[in-house]
């Protein structure tokens, strides 16, 4: 069974999430319930494909990928048009984003905002997508000879996709996709389907031919089917490190981008402005329930500032209001599950157990775990040695720039890290030293900004969204010599 559209009518709220396969909207061979996060209620489903399903739905991918005409400019165009979309339907987006992720009006908001950014950039390197001329006459022997070379598409992407960013992630992976001129079969989380849903049928009202966008719902099962089809040749992936490890296994030397784990710092020195660093350092932690690869988890403190920080810290975290996503004034959401809920307070109270401090915080209510700061974590604990992934913040004080740069390396992932200085070697210092994609001066790790280039190195994975530069790696460069 299959719908030219994903819902009823334009504007009224999808109740399915259905499968986008060649163009066509139909139902799996299952469902399963999509939860409202804070009321932990359903509010929608989600169709599960079967085997044969995924196999037609990248087969027709690959031929719409064959069968494509679309030119540079016209790609541009697409994307041009699909962010126009974004922007008319941000009302919506929002109330999907509320109920499907929790998110606050805030963080909802901000996600519309930079998914129809980072729409607007991909069109741009849609329409620069091209090779480069080769010197070739340099070398001896060589005279007449002209060396360029060309920029080609892959053929189909997959795109594996989380739920902490379900519209600005998906964006970084399909858009530079589409700009190089790929197929893209997009596997959104079970617990956000929706928002992906809505963006590939604005991509289709934006004039991309049906077959270049398709949507498969379904968890692991669903992967490992989508892993298994040797016409892919590009994975794309944003998940946990031991995930990401599994994919990379399975997929041998076809090609991957892989934004995975971490556990993100923030360098607090002496001489940093408290008025500037501290509000920066409460978003970064806080925002959409701390559930961002670099939210802030341990803030770093030299030791004559840590008393002062810790007392105006619990103060800006306490205010914060938290709770129910729907009103406007709050700032922290659920997270994602009641499950991730339970962890996160068992991670808490082993840490209290341990011998940590709460400077401020609460009792679980649901999904909802309301801001915690803590002090005097034992790095033993869970919550000091492995990623929380939740609305709590540690500080830990040190002595030495080196000291802290130190603790930094130790761990397994390199993200991003935050440095709060005035003073330029220690700027520079931090900047060369530290194992991570990305050193923020005087900006928490979380200051992305979807034009630059994202990343990690360690367990963090490797690859680098931002258009530009994902565009470059869902494409191959292709030598031509000619002789005249």
């Amino acid at each position: 069974m299959a719908d030219s559209a994903p819902h009823g009518s334009p504007g009224q709220r999808q109740a399915t999430g259905r499968l986008l396969i060649a163009g066509e909207w139909t139902t799996g061979e299952a469902s399963a319930p999509v939860l409202d996060k804070y009321r932990l209620q359903p509010f929608a489903e989600v169709c599960l494909p079967g085997r044969e399903q995924v196999r037609r739905c990248i087969a027709r991918a690959d031929a719409a990928f064959r069968a494509s005409t679309l030119d540079n400019h016209a790609r541009g165009a697409v994307l041009d048009r699909a962010a126009a979309l974004i922007e008319q339907r941000s009302e919506e987006l929002v109330d999907i984003l509320r109920q499907e992720a929790g998110f606050p009006r805030s963080d909802a908001a901000g996600e519309v905002r930079r998914c129809a950014a980072t729409f607007r950039l991909s069109a741009e390197e849609a329409r620069d997508f091209g090779g480069e001329i080769v010197p070739i006459e340099g070398a001896g022997g060589q005279t007449g000879r002209i060396g360029f070379t060309l920029r080609v598409p892959l053929g189909v992407v997959c795109a594996i996709t989380p739920f902490n960013a379900p519209l600005n992630t998906v964006a970084h992976k399909v858009g530079p996709a589409l700009a190089a001129g790929n197929a893209v079969v997009l596997k959104p989380s079970m617990h956000t389907p929706l928002s992906s849903c809505l963006m590939a049928e604005v991509l289709i009202a934006a004039g991309l031919p049906p077959g270049l966008i398709s949507v498969l719902h379904g968890g692991a099962e669903v992967a490992q089917w989508l892993l298994d089809e040797p016409v892919v040749r590009f994975y794309a992936f944003t998940g946990s490190t031991e995930v990401g490890r599994a994919i990379q296994e399975r997929v041998g030397l076809r090609r991957t981008q892989m934004e995975l784990g971490s556990i993100a710092h923030c360098i607090l020195c002496a001489d940093a402005n408290l008025h500037v660093a501290l509000p920066k350092v409460v978003n970064a932690s806080f925002r959409k329930a701390g559930q961002v690869c670099t939210s802030i988890q341990v803030l770093l403190v030299e030791r004559s500032r840590l008393d002062e920080v810790e007392t105006r810290l619990a103060a800006l975290v306490t205010a914060l209001p938290y709770g129910d996503p729907g009103r406007p004034d709050t700032v922290v959401g659920p997270v994602i599950s009641e499950e991730s809920a339970r962890r996160i307070e068992s991670w808490i109270g082993q840490a209290l157990e341990g011998g940590a401090r709460r400077l401020a915080g609460g009792e679980r209510v649901g999904a909802v775990v309301p801001p915690t700061l803590l002090g005097d974590v034992d790095p033993g604990t869970p919550i000091g040695c492995r990623e929380v992934f939740g609305p709590v913040l540690c500080i830990a004080p040190f002595d030495t720039l080196d000291e802290a740069i130190a603790r930094v390396n130790a761990t397994p992932f390199g993200l991003a890290t935050g440095l709060f200085t005035n003073r330029l070697d220690a700027a520079l210092t931090a900047a060369r030293r530290l194992e991570v994609g990305g050193v923020h001066i005087n900006e928490t790790p979380s200051s992305r900004v979807d034009v630059m280039p994202y990343g990690g190195t360690k367990d963090s994975g490797f690859g680098r969204e931002g258009p530009r530069y994902a565009v470059r790696e869902m494409s191959e460069e292709r030598m031509i010599t000619l002789f005249p």
